[in-house]
């Protein structure tokens, strides 16, 4: 019997994976057999990261392919060279995001909203479109857009931000609606609070994480590794009848 996680043979894009939970989907993609490309702004960055994920799986699974996910001719250079790389691509992760304000929304200007709204949203649009053609041609192909519970309540200090992950979470269900007849999957994952360079704004803030564990069934915030098993599942045999889904992630918070 096959094993329905084994991804050997795959080759997976991975958006913001030099560190966070991209760096984690990513190292877990190559673990489970995949190839994978770790991408984000700083080539040195990425080359880090791949050094310590083909140390771990011992094998040259991973490249780096860095892009600004804002820009959209290095977001088509990094999907036509993972194809001059690999021959294909059958897994795309789009993690990158962006939240540059913290605070009430009245208080944001348009250059840092418009910013939010193009790396969470329009920049997923672009490179997903860039990279399901040949998807839809070999009818098979996974797509995994990285959200927030954010984007299923309102909040005081990461408004725009939860709007886009609400816009993400659309984005995957439309998509899986486009390209379900040629069996192309399209989920999101819907993490909680985790330990990330990216939320530190609030798990370092003691008032905050008090909060959030204390209205958490576990007591605890996140780790990134255990938001990767999940995007293992989605990539996999294993979620091969799995579509247009948000898949929460955050430690009972919303449980309660």
């Amino acid at each position: 019997m096959s094993n329905l996680f084994d991804l050997t043979g795959k080759t997976a894009i991975v958006t913001g994976s030099s560190k966070g939970i991209g760096k984690a989907i990513a190292h877990r993609l190559a673990e489970h057999g995949a190839n994978v490309v770790v991408s984000s702004r700083k080539a040195d960055a990425c080359e880090a990261a791949v050094a310590e994920i083909n140390g771990a799986v011992g094998r040259k699974a991973a490249i780096p392919i860095p892009a600004n996910i804002a820009d959209k001719a290095a977001l088509q250079n990094l999907v036509d060279e993972t194809r001059r790389a690999f021959g294909q691509i059958d897994i795309l992760v789009c993690n990158a995001a962006s939240n540059p304000y913290f605070g009430p929304m009245g208080g944001m200007n348009d250059d840092q909203f418009s910013k939010i709204l193009q790396n969470n949203i329009i920049s997923n649009h672009w490179i997903i479109q860039m990279a399901t053609p040949e998807m839809r041609q070999r009818k098979d192909g996974a797509i995994v857009i990285i959200s927030s519970i954010g984007g299923l309540k309102g909040s005081p200090v990461i408004g725009a931000y939860n709007i886009s992950k609400a816009a993400d979470m659309q984005l995957a269900r439309n998509l899986a609606l486009e390209f379900g007849p040629d069996n192309v999957r399209v989920n999101t994952i819907a993490p909680g609070l985790v330990q990330t360079d990216f939320a530190k704004a609030l798990w370092d803030n003691p008032d905050i994480l008090k909060t959030y564990t204390a209205h958490s069934c576990l007591k605890r915030i996140g780790q990134p590794d255990e938001i990767a098993g999940m995007a293992v599942f989605l990539a996999s045999k294993a979620g091969a009848f799995t579509t247009g889904q948000t898949f929460v992630i955050d430690g009972g918070q919303t449980a309660i």
